[in-house]
Formats: C-alpha cells, structure tokens, sequence
C-alpha cells in the first residue's frame, strides 16, 4: 500500500510546533499544595519522571488518585499522538490503480451555492426592446472593419465579442468575422456553421453595424490581411479605447476597409468605457447563439445525464485539462515511469526548444510552479479533492476532456472512485455525433453546452473554456456551483507528510468555500469573461 503524495512537493510540510518548555519546579503550580519536605533535592532532578512519579504513590498517599488520573491522561494522549503519527502521511491509500479515502459526510451545499449568497445581483446586459436606434445608415459610418477570430472555439468567441466593442469603440461597420484556421485545432469553420448569424446580427442592430461579407465595391479582397496598406498589426494586448481612436481610426477613415490583425486579447478591461463592457456581455451571454440542432444535442446529453440513475439526479461536469499538449507546455513533473518522463523530455525539447534550453533548469521550474499553484490537476488528484468535498461514489460525471495522457492507467483513480464518468462518446451514438463530426468547434460546442447546464462545474486548469463557463454561470445566477480549485494549496496538503484525511477535508472545504462561483468583486485588470459582475450584473 502506497500514499499519495508528490514526493517533489516537500516544499510544502508543515513545520511542526516545538515542545513547551517546562516549567521548573519551584515554578510548578502543584508545589505550593504538596508538602515541603517532597520537593526534590539537587541530586534528585536528575532523575527520572517515573521516579517522582512511583514516589507519590508510596511516600504520600494523598496523592494516589490524583497520580493514577495523571497517568490515565498522559497514556491517552500518548495514544492519540501515536495514531496521528503512524495515520497522519495516508491521505488515500492506493492499492494498485484504486485509491481509497475514508468517507465525507454530504453538505447542504453539496450541489447548489447557499440562497443567502446569491440573490443580490441580477444580470442586466440583455438588449432593450423598443430603444430607438441611433446608428447611422452603412454606408454613413466611419468605415469597415474586418478580423480573423484565431484559436479555438472559446478563443474565437472572445475575439467576436471584442470586434463588436471595437466597431462601436471606432463607430465602424463590422464585417461579420472569419474562423481562421488554427494549427492546433486544424478546423475550417465557419461562422455560420456555428452560430446563428440571422440572431447575432439582428440582436445588436441597436448597437453595431454588422454586415455578412465585404462590401461589393471593393474588389481587391485578397488585399486584406496580405496588404501593409490594409491591415492595422502591432496592437498591444488589452490595449485601451484610447488607443484605437488615436490609432486605429483613422486609418479607418482613410482607407475606409482595413482588416485588424493580430486581433488575440488587444482589448482591455478596466480601461474601456463601462457601457463597452457591457455590450462584451451582451454579445457573450445573448447575441452569440450556437445553431439549433447543436443547442438540441446539448439539450439531450444533459438530460441523459440527468437520468442515469433511473430517476432525476444532479450531474457534475468536469474539465479536465491533461492533454499532452497541456502537460508538456506546463513544463511540471508528473507522476510517471523513467521512460514516460524521458519521452516527455524529448517532446517538450522538440515542441519548445528555446524554454527547454539544455533541461537543467527545468526540476526547479517544475516545483516552483506546483508551490504556485501552476500546475494542471491529475485524474488521482481531483478525485481526492472531490472526495474531501463530499461528494459520494455515485455521483455522475461528465467529463469534457481531450486525449488524456496517460491513457486509462492514468484516469483509473479517478474512474474507480467516481464509476459514473462519462463523455458524449458514451452517452450519444455513432449516428447521432457523426453530423457534429466534420467541424471540431461543434463537438466542442456540445461539451461547452452541457457543461454549461450542469449542477456543477469542475475546472481543474486555466484556460478560455473554464473562464468563459464560469462567467457565463455567474452571469445567470450565482446559485450555481462552479468549482475553481486552490492549486497552491492543494499542492502543499498533497506532499505534507504530516497531515491527516480529517485536516485535508477541513482545509479542501474551508479553503473552496469561497471559490464556487459566488459574487466576487471586480479589481485593476480583472478578468471580464470569468467575472461579469460589475460592468455586466446590477444589484438585484
């Protein structure tokens, strides 16, 4: 029987607390009410506890019961230590790929934030019905401006979501965005295969000008994004309103079409008027709408989970970020044989050779950033925090997730002790995903949908697809449980060899009590996808 713990993570035990000092004994409480003649002479402080202590019951009786009650304690707390000591490193014990935790009682909470906590605020981003639009015509706008939503599915949801504030920003028409190819995803989307471009564009008529392709007039198409003359490049990240009116315009002007590129995160958050934020929302939570045959599946996988056990149950929907990609590009160290980490070495070598270097630096990059908190979450590990959360055997979980590496080896912790996992592989058929098969952004659509409707959410690492799950949960009610899990700390608990399954539990809660997806405050660089509150949410 092995624990589990990271051997590497010795950067997190707990110092121990050091002995009291004792007291000497002319200080001794119990001196004053024995008799003179039992206080000890030069000779006898050197010897032993037992001596004093087999004196009381033979030189004074008096003494007996209260020596007999002294002994009875110091043996029960002798006790108590020693089963702390030989139980404390075991927080799971792993028998071959099984892990097994002592069982957490269930909170009230277990499924749904407390009510108390989530009724001060009220989301207030939708469109207003019957505003009189004070756009100009097309054509009367300050020109046309055009980007390539690059990355994945919830990169490129981003991307729209800040062209649609720039066009406003610029008083410009946006032409509506293309799904650039991304080498990673190696997708050919388009806009329309996704989402519904009839109820994106009619939905922010009110706000911004938007056109489904290049105006006719202009006949060099191929002009854009392979032209200097057209195109704006060099805008920094999170840049301010500011700077597009200062730079961006009026090229606009002048050329009248110019295409934005790069266009990754090059809009700010606190440093854009509030109404522009806003309308990011507004364009997030209401006018970017998936097709309908992809929101009807998502509709029946999340029914199907919950159904699974015959009758109405709630479901957990896990993100699980352990890809090899991921893993690799973490540059942390994992639990693994000598070969599995050697090829890992070879891979990142070859997929990031200028922070690879040589490697030498690379053991004490990997427990700095574990101490931080910077490292994705293992199948075991998220299974043990799961467990110390409450939550039973019988949960089910859905699981969106890529290849995991390590294949089932590594899932089997985590899928022997949650035996209800499953992925829309298993809940859908061949047939029934064989349609959503062609396009990648709509397999990851579903699983962004069902995550979405789940009781509760689960990331386990960074990323677009966490953030925006979890700003579009708080968006529509705190009530629902979104789960960011404290890495730093979990990391520390997991390689202290001194700290027991009842202090685990006790940290796991008390520490995540505030991290499921209650109102939170907004601060300098907040991050707008994962916390809507301020610009987007009114007081209830």
């Amino acid at each position: 029987m092995a624990e589990l713990r990271h051997s590497t993570s010795s950067l997190g035990v707990r110092s121990s607390s050091s002995p009291m000092k004792r007291d000497s004994p002319d200080s001794s409480p119990l001196i004053p009410s024995i008799d003179n003649n039992l206080s000890p002479s030069s000779k006898d402080r050197d010897r032993p506890l037992f001596h004093y202590l087999s004196s009381f019951f033979t030189d004074d009786p008096r003494l007996h019961h209260f020596s007999l009650f002294l002994l009875l304690i110091l043996a029960f707390l002798s006790i108590f230590l020693l089963f702390n000591h030989f139980n404390a490193p075991y927080l799971c014990k792993k028998d071959g790929i099984v892990l097994h935790c002592p069982h957490v009682k269930e909170s009230p909470s277990l499924w749904e934030n407390p009510l108390s906590s989530t009724t001060s605020w009220k989301p207030c981003a939708e469109r207003r019905d019957g505003v009189i639009s004070e756009l100009p015509p097309e054509n009367a706008t300050n020109g046309y401006i055009f980007i390539h939503a690059e990355g994945g599915l919830n990169q490129q949801r981003i991307a729209i979501c800040n062209a649609v504030a720039v066009a406003k920003i610029l008083n410009a028409t946006l032409i509506l965005p293309v799904l650039k190819q991304d080498q990673i995803w190696k997708d050919q989307t388009k806009f329309e295969d996704i989402f519904d471009v009839d109820h994106f564009i009619d939905y922010l008529k009110y706000d911004v000008r938007i056109v489904r392709d290049i105006p006719e007039w202009f006949t060099d198409k191929s002009e854009l994004f392979s032209s200097i003359r057209r195109t704006v490049k060099n805008i920094p990240k999170y840049a301010p309103a500011q700077f597009y009116i200062d730079n961006v315009l009026p090229r606009v002007k002048e050329k009248k079409i110019m295409a934005l590129k790069p266009f990754v995160d090059r809009l700010g958050y606190d440093n854009v008027p509030p109404e522009i934020n806003k309308l990011r929302c507004r364009v997030n939570y209401h006018a970017l709408k998936f097709l309908p045959d992809i929101e009807q599946m998502a509709d029946s996988l999340a029914s199907r989970m919950r159904n699974r056990t015959g009758s109405s149950n709630p479901y957990m929907a896990l993100h699980l970020r352990f890809e090899k990609g991921m893993v690799g590009l973490s540059f942390c160290d994992f639990v693994g044989t000598r070969e599995e980490k050697a090829k890992m070495a070879e891979y990142r070598k070859k997929e990031w050779p200028r922070r690879y270097k040589n490697g030498s630096h690379l053991w004490q990059l990997a427990l700095q950033k574990r101490k931080e908190g910077r490292c994705p979450l293992e199948p075991g590990e998220v299974a043990v925090i799961l467990r110390a959360m409450g939550y039973p055997k019988e949960t089910q979980i859905y699981v969106a997730s890529g290849q995991v590496y390590g294949g089932q080896n590594r899932m089997a912790p985590l899928r022997n002790m949650f035996p209800n996992l499953v992925t829309k592989e298993e809940l859908a058929t061949k047939e029934e995903l064989d349609g959503f098969r062609k396009h990648v952004t709509s397999l990851a659509a579903l699983d962004f949908l069902v995550c979405l409707k789940s009781d509760v959410f689960v990331m386990t690492h960074g990323g677009n697809f966490a953030k925006l799950i979890i700003g579009a949960r708080r968006y529509m009610g705190h009530r629902l449980k979104s789960i960011k899990p404290d890495k730093g700390l979990m990391s520390k608990s997991f390689g202290d060899p001194y700290m027991g399954w009842a202090t685990f539990v006790e940290d796991v809660v008390v520490t995540h009590q505030t991290r499921t997806g209650l109102p939170e405050a907004t601060f300098p660089n907040y991050d707008l996808w994962e916390n809507p509150l301020t610009p987007c949410m009114c007081k209830a």
